[in-house]
């Protein structure tokens, strides 16, 4: 590293990098919120790896991808997170029963190929928006008799939706919809009597997390901008 290399210029892939790290620390407790978004402000308001780097300095070298701005300029690389996701599993089938109650799946958990669901006077949730995949096409087969089941999957993820409803409803707004290349594919068939099954999408926490910082930097950019043709 060069005398000088603190005054260089950062780029914005530098500025994601630190706001991973960030990222990171606030998930494992070591940030609180208000520390978080302090720093974060700071890391798109930086233009020099001399104003990055105090940022991370006292976070562990744990915090991927370092605690440390990357003085080496490396070709980004576009996110892959399906192929992780999809694990494999047994083929037999599952099942999710609520009978004057509930249940519900959601969090870290792996989908089966093959899920029965059934809500009889009760209701259940099958969200898939952190979950693996036993397969890169899932079945979930819902029954709701004077009940309901919602599903919930992530972008990305194409839906197939083959239910029909018996003076009940069948969500069917997301069928049809292509996922991303390499994704997996969620069918969701059965039968609603006096009940309803639902079918939508959501964004992950992680993903709104960056959707709010990501309006966050363009409001600072734009203060910047106005800053700048002030001066």
């Amino acid at each position: 590293m060069t005398d000088n290399a603190p005054e260089l210029r950062a780029s914005d892939s530098d500025r994601e990098r630190v706001a991973e790290v960030l990222r990171d620390a606030l998930a494992e407790g070591r940030l609180d919120m208000e520390e978080f978004e302090e720093r974060l402000d700071a890391t798109y308001r930086a233009r020099t790896y001399g104003e990055l780097e105090p940022l991370t300095r006292d976070l562990p070298a744990g915090a991927a991808p370092g605690p440390r701005v990357d003085m080496v300029k490396r070709p980004a690389t576009a996110d892959e997170p399906w192929p992780g996701r999809i694990v494999g599993g047994d083929d037999s089938p599952s099942w999710a029963v609520a009978v004057l109650s509930g249940f519900q799946r959601k969090g870290r958990w792996t989908a089966p190929k093959r899920l029965n669901c059934v809500a009889l006077w009760g209701g259940g949730e099958i969200d898939l928006r952190d979950a693996d995949f036993a397969d890169r096409e899932i079945r979930i087969n819902c029954v709701a008799v004077m009940g309901g089941v919602q599903v919930i999957v992530p972008p990305g993820v194409e839906v197939v939706v083959r239910g029909v409803g018996v003076m009940g409803g069948f969500d069917h707004r997301e069928n049809g919809v292509l996922g991303d290349p390499g994704g997996p594919r969620v069918i969701v068939s059965g039968f609603a009597f006096w009940g309803g099954v639902g079918v939508e999408r959501k964004l992950t926490r992680a993903q709104k997390q960056e959707l709010r910082e990501e309006r966050r930097r363009e409001k600072l950019e734009r203060k910047a901008g106005r800053r700048e043709a002030s001066d």
